[in-house]
């Protein structure tokens, strides 16, 4: 789907600071030969399918937004509860539960030219024939690029692909066969070598690594000593994330300085997004923010364009990967 029509570069806002609005050459970005009008990108599981989300959310600030993952069939998720606060975070254990690609065909496709903000699909599957299928069916519901959700178990040993540099592989290389779009490759935090993940799925076809997905987290209610999630085990978000996410980020930037990255994990400010831009990521995605404050994208960009002003900063391809070391 082609990006909407750029818009007027700068305003000044009610406190007076000069704002980049996005489509300002000041704030585009690309992950590879793709090009983001805004350097944020909407996560995926936390704007619904995007179309369902426009009228709560405003997404003229991102560059993208990602809808959320959707399998070959469908997939009922977990009993409840699957939702849960844990202090400054949140974990989820909703077991991807989606109507199936046919079904979000119908319902989702003919919406999506509707919303101002290109939209990324989401694919999950339990063996990689099902991530191909679902690209297939994503790229004819008019999306402009797949996000391969590599944290879902494969059917044959029960263990995430995102574990595993071969079986990662194996399904980007398969999504890569079945679409003509852009692809990226959402990878986990539970693992030991995250280079060694994001180098096999490059070399498989993925043109960008989404860093990072939930880590792993569990909870238990010590007055009904049951857990807060039906599953026990669920994947932790918020704030507390984010270093862990910077830090992958970082690993794999240096490992791999050509292969463009999303950052992911904990962002709720402009000072965020400025971080993860410093250690590597060319695009930043906001993803449990959005249950707080559906808005949060415009206010994160007035601060990252506040931060730009204040530290003389022309363009955000500066700010990638310029940390300094000590």
């Amino acid at each position: 789907m082609p990006s909407p029509a750029r818009a007027h570069d700068a305003h000044i806002d009610a406190t007076g600071a000069h704002v980049v609005s996005p489509g300002s050459q000041r704030i585009e970005t690309s992950l590879g030969s793709l090009v983001l009008r805004s350097p944020i990108v909407a996560a995926s599981g936390t704007v619904g399918s995007v179309v369902d989300f426009a009228d709560g959310g405003d997404f003229l600030p991102y560059g993208a937004a990602v809808a959320k993952s959707v399998s070959s069939e469908p997939w009922p998720g977990r009993m409840p509860p699957r939702l849960t606060s844990t202090g400054a975070g949140m974990m989820n254990g909703i077991g991807i539960q989606n109507p199936g690609i046919d079904a979000w065909i119908r319902e989702v496709g003919p919406r999506i030219g509707e919303v101002p903000v290109p939209i990324w699909g989401s694919a999950v599957g339990h063996d990689a024939a099902g991530f191909a299928e679902v690209a297939r069916g994503l790229q004819t519901a008019g999306i402009a690029a797949v996000e391969v959700n590599l944290s879902c178990p494969n059917l044959e040993d029960g263990h995430l692909f995102a574990l595993d540099p071969d079986s990662s592989a194996e399904v980007v290389r398969a999504v890569r066969e079945a679409t003509d779009l852009p692809v990226g490759a959402k990878l986990s935090p539970n693992v030991v070598d995250i280079a060694d993940i994001a180098n096999a799925v490059s070399e498989a076809g993925a043109d960008w690594v989404v860093l990072t997905n939930t880590v792993w987290g569990a909870g238990i209610n010590v007055e009904t000593r049951r857990p807060k999630l039906s599953g026990m085990v669920g994947g932790y978000s918020g704030t507390p994330l984010k270093p862990i996410a910077l830090r992958c980020v970082w690993e794999v930037s240096q490992s791999l300085p050509d292969l463009p990255i999303v950052g992911c994990g904990g962002v709720r400010t402009g000072e965020d997004v400025v971080e993860f831009l410093l250690a590597g990521a060319s695009a930043v995605a906001i993803g449990t923010a959005h249950f707080a404050e559906p808005r949060v994208g415009s206010r994160v960009i007035k601060e990252l364009e506040r931060y730009m002003a204040k530290h003389n900063v022309g363009t955000v391809r500066e700010l990638v990967g310029a940390v300094e070391p000590w």
